[in-house]
């Protein structure tokens, strides 16, 4: 498959629901896309300022500073003492991992990457632009011989499923039967909400309870677009099995994918910082915690949902005649059918709006 021939961008069918909220009296509640609406903390935002004297090319494997930060961020946030600095890689965003991460890693034709089964769409195309077969299958059972790379998502997106010590560690048992390399897609695991994720952190695929001290052939993925509200700056990083570190980073060195240095500055800030974090998760309770009883109110069941930035609900009909619906009432939210095939009737609601909009959608829906 060739880049011309990727699919159209599915949000580009939203365009006439957003018109028909965009209408409405009170305007639009745009629930649609996780994109974060609130301030960058201005500890973050000051140490980009202070380095933006960035006259020498940065460094592609991270600035001391910055690996140090990932180190310690896990060991003090994710429960996974012991990396060193040579198992952590910072990324342009977490999307163009995901996207390149096949080719990257040298996949084609005949390799199968498997990835969940309601699932962002991005795991999908990665495979598609490098010829590979996407398969989605949340039971590792059902993983197939030939797959060669497997995508886990905790908490998920769409759908905010949270996979326990003991599947994640189902996960990594088989993959390693089959000989997959398993990437888990952690970007949402500082808002865990309900059961045990309410009090407990939502544990990491290189949690010692997990993986104990082998990591060869696993990866964690992390973003702090939405713990630190820097989705404008591109700031991500992995961690994990330092072979595949290590051939990833040459890779990232020939195709000069390198974060910006004062990015790089701002990230080293951001994840020294617990207080600003945990400022943006009360955020995202109080919103979660209006928004929920009022869609439940009327008439949707929500399914999962247990952690991350989303609702994932169903009024158990086609998801495009929910649209309708929410379009009717100045709301918009994202179909399912743009996250595979399997969940037609639900509906994504995002958690990324101010406060007041998170009412007025609340009260429209009441």
């Amino acid at each position: 498959m060739a880049v011309r021939d990727l699919d159209d961008y599915p949000w580009d069918a939203v365009a006439p629901y957003a018109a028909r909220a965009k209408a409405h009296p009170d305007g639009i509640v745009d629930l649609s896309i996780g994109s974060p609406v609130d301030p960058t903390p201005e500890i973050v935002a000051d140490a980009l300022r202070a380095a933006t004297d960035a006259h020498s090319y940065p460094l592609t494997v991270g600035s001391p500073a910055l690996r140090e930060a990932i180190v310690d961020w896990y060991a003090r946030r994710r429960g996974v003492p012991g990396l060193t600095t040579q198992e952590v890689l910072p990324t342009v965003g977490s999307k163009e991992l995901v996207a390149l991460l096949p080719l990257l890693l040298d996949l084609g034709p005949g390799d199968v990457v498997v990835h969940p089964r309601a699932a962002y769409p991005t795991y999908e195309v990665g495979a598609k632009l490098v010829g590979a077969s996407p398969v989605a299958a949340d039971d590792p059972a059902e993983w197939p011989e030939g797959t060669r790379l497997v995508w886990l998502n905790t908490p998920g997106n769409p759908d905010g499923r949270v996979l326990d010590v003991d599947a994640l560690r189902a996960a990594i048992e088989r993959g390693r039967a089959i000989g997959a390399i398993v990437v888990s897609d952690e970007c949402y695991a500082e808002l865990g909400w309900d059961g045990p994720w309410a009090t407990q952190p939502v544990p990491s695929i290189l949690d010692p309870r997990v993986v104990g001290s082998d990591r060869r052939g696993i990866l964690s993925v992390y973003s702090l677009s939405k713990q630190s509200n820097l989705a404008g700056y591109r700031a991500a990083f992995l961690a994990g099995d330092d072979a595949l570190v290590a051939r990833l980073l040459t890779a990232r060195k020939h195709l000069g994918l390198m974060l910006p240095a004062p990015v790089q500055a701002a990230m080293t800030v951001a994840l020294g910082d617990d207080a600003h974090v945990a400022e943006q998760r009360e955020r995202y309770r109080v919103r979660r915690d209006i928004l929920r009883p009022a869609l439940e109110a009327a008439g949707f069941r929500i399914d999962h949902s247990e952690g991350g930035l989303y609702l994932w609900a169903t009024e158990g009909v086609d998801a495009w005649e929910s649209m309708s619906r929410l379009a009717e009432l100045g709301i918009l939210a994202g179909p399912g059918h743009f996250y595979g095939a399997h969940f037609p009737q639900h509906v994504r609601f995002s958690l990324t709006a101010s406060d007041e909009r998170i009412r007025a959608a609340a009260a429209r829906l009441r």
